[in-house]
């Protein structure tokens, strides 16, 4: 089925409804085409410097006894999410499994969904045959992470239209929210840069110290690994010309989530382009931090079995080793068999975190 780019969500899952239709008052099978969301299916965009779907593409029909039931289940979302669009009412995809779990009939001992293990990935399917964010369907991921910082959102939401100003939300911040694309509007944004930290801790560490007021950036903790949300805030962010710099740990955790803020990750491969940053730099901490910071190397820890398989994993992937300062990094973690935590900064004092930022931003170390 084409994509039309200009149709909105509505207008997407209406064209579905009609081409399976279509076929049904044709008494052909009905069917509909999506990308194929497997690894081997997963290509680097070089130019773009993101992950994305390949062109191989599978069929999904209803007259095949291997995929009827998905199919049924695939319309069944489709039809649900378009009621969702229609009342203007949100949900999770939890929400949405629960909305579907009933019986097919009385005559029928059979559910839609057992088990949301079931829809979630339907879920992805129509994402990537409609080209559209399940944002776009009315369905909230998880809501995770904390910003800072001098900008202001009109934020539209039940009914009402709400200024935030994130430079005013005290120790807590703002929560970023799962859509900030839908209903959500930035008035102004006035910094110079933004700051994605790792860790919740390290970001009321420099929260407490006013860092983004003095620098005139805007601090982000994912809190972890990013959620959608926050890797679209992200692009968003940089998309306005803001340069990304991200402070993680030097390990394989911290590693993984600087290159799936930077490049996408293969499972959301079918929405790179929208979440990944290509333009974020790795502020630290680095290897190379311990040949600057004397006291850095009273403070390694024993990289563990895990760090040490994903070094070298990295290293087998194009999109990363083709960056000589990441190859060298890498090969140091495996030589030395350490890593570096970000919380080693406050070895000194705590405000030392702040200040380590301050040069590696001025100095611009950073690797790609």
């Amino acid at each position: 089925m084409p994509k039309n780019t200009d149709s909105t969500p509505s207008e997407k899952l209406e064209e579905f409804g009609r081409s399976i239709l279509n076929d049904v008052k044709k008494g052909s099978n009905p069917r509909f085409i999506t990308a194929v969301r497997s690894r081997s299916n997963v290509v680097y965009e070089e130019k773009e410097g993101y992950l994305t779907l390949g062109g191989a593409q599978e069929e999904r029909n209803f007259i095949n006894i291997a995929q009827s039931k998905r199919f049924m289940q695939t319309t069944a979302i489709a039809a649900k999410c378009h009621q969702f669009i229609r009342e203007n009412l949100h949900t999770t995809i939890r929400g949405l499994f629960y909305q579907l779990k009933y019986s097919l009939g009385e005559d029928v001992d059979e559910n839609i969904f057992n088990e949301q293990s079931e829809s979630n990935p339907l879920i992805e399917d129509l994402e990537a045959s409609l080209g559209i964010k399940r944002e776009d369907l009315n369905l909230n991921a998880n809501r995770k992470g904390v910003l800072a910082g001098n900008m202001r959102v009109m934020d539209s939401f039940g009914g009402e239209q709400l200024e935030i100003d994130a430079s005013k939300q005290g120790r807590s911040g703002w929560a970023i929210p799962s859509d900030v694309d839908n209903d959500i509007q930035f008035v102004d944004v006035k910094a110079k840069y933004v700051l994605v930290i790792e860790k919740d801790a390290i970001w009321q560490r420099l929260n407490e110290d006013g860092y983004w007021k003095k620098e005139n950036a805007i601090i982000i903790s994912p809190q972890g690994q990013a959620a959608r949300g926050a890797r679209r805030l992200i692009r968003k962010l940089s998309d306005m010309g803001l340069p990304i710099y991200v402070f993680n740990d030097c390990d394989a955790w911290g590693w993984y989530i600087y290159w799936t803020i930077k490049t996408g990750s293969m499972n959301l491969a079918y929405i790179g382009k929208d979440i990944a940053t290509p333009k974020a730099k790795f502020i630290g901490v680095t290897m190379s931090d311990l040949e600057h910071y004397e006291f850095l190397n009273k403070l390694t820890m024993r990289a563990s079995e895990v760090d040490l398989k994903r070094a070298q994993e990295m290293l087998s992937y194009p999109w990363i080793s083709k960056h000589k300062e990441w190859a060298e990094e890498l090969k140091k973690v495996l030589k030395t068999k350490t890593k570096l935590e970000q919380d080693t900064l406050q070895g000194p004092r705590l405000t030392f975190v702040g200040e380590y930022l301050r040069e590696k931003i001025s100095n611009k170390e950073f690797l790609p």
